[in-house]
């Protein structure tokens, strides 16, 4: 970006700061289930990482990301699926390394990663980003057969930011997902799955503060996730 466009995305960002207030993240059971468990042998799955994996923007993870993966995955599957969420509003790379694997469950189907948003928002530089993702990727491919890095959000269709910020930060985020396109290619486990064109995003896919998913955006961008991943009935 123009350097001289940086005293503007420097006001902007402090503007956003003081007028968004985010929403909290779900309540409710951070576990659940989906499908007939008597048909199929059983999918595990794990949903870890940012304030997306922590259900901001809905009331019960049930309704945010790993609860409508869940009900996807059984639909296409006809297999019964089982999730655990643990994520943390604000929470980098190097947080989820540190402080949230080692909550998560082992013998998973597939794990996911949502992260990313609040490496661009602190300015954490690609190889920084690099090295804690590969670290994490690492980590879950011990526990899953399958690791799901999904694509930083889309900052340039997010109504709560001004344009110019907007474009400033869709930058950054482009080259942290770069980044992880190399982390993942060099893992042969891992998938990385892009957030920004995957799916067609308006305005009901935001809440209320018009920065996290909705119900309906959850939904939505689990279902496109959930295309690309390898998942199978091996009956």
């Amino acid at each position: 970006m123009n350097p001289l466009l940086m005293p503007i995305v420097a006001a902007q960002g402090i503007w956003v700061r003081k007028s968004i207030k985010l929403l909290p993240p779900a309540a409710g059971p951070t576990t659940g289930s989906a499908g007939d468990a008597a048909t199929g042998l059983p999918v595990r799955i794990a949903v870890v990482g940012e304030s997306t994996a922590a259900g901001c923007g809905v009331d019960a993870h049930d309704e945010g990301f790993p609860g409508s993966l869940a009900r996807t995955i059984a639909e296409r599957t006809d297999r019964p699926v089982t999730w655990e969420a643990i994520g943390q509003h604000g929470a980098t790379a190097r947080r989820i390394r540190y402080k949230l694997l080692p909550q998560l469950g082992e013998d998973l189907t597939v794990a996911v990663l949502l992260a990313g948003a609040n490496d661009v928002l602190g300015r954490r530089t690609p190889a920084q980003w690099a090295e804690d993702l590969g670290a994490v990727v690492d980590e879950l491919g011990k526990r899953a057969e399958h690791v799901v890095v999904v694509g930083i959000p889309p900052f340039k269709t997010f109504p709560s930011l001004p344009g110019t910020l907007r474009r400033y930060l869709s930058q950054c985020a482009g080259a942290l997902d770069a980044a992880s396109q190399r982390v993942c290619a060099e893992r042969p486990g891992a998938l990385w799955i892009n957030s920004t064109d995957v799916m067609p995003i308006g305005p009901d896919f935001f809440s209320e503060d018009r920065f996290h998913p909705s119900a309906y955006g959850y939904l939505r961008w689990a279902q496109a996730v959930a295309d690309h991943i390898p998942l199978h009935d091996p009956a």
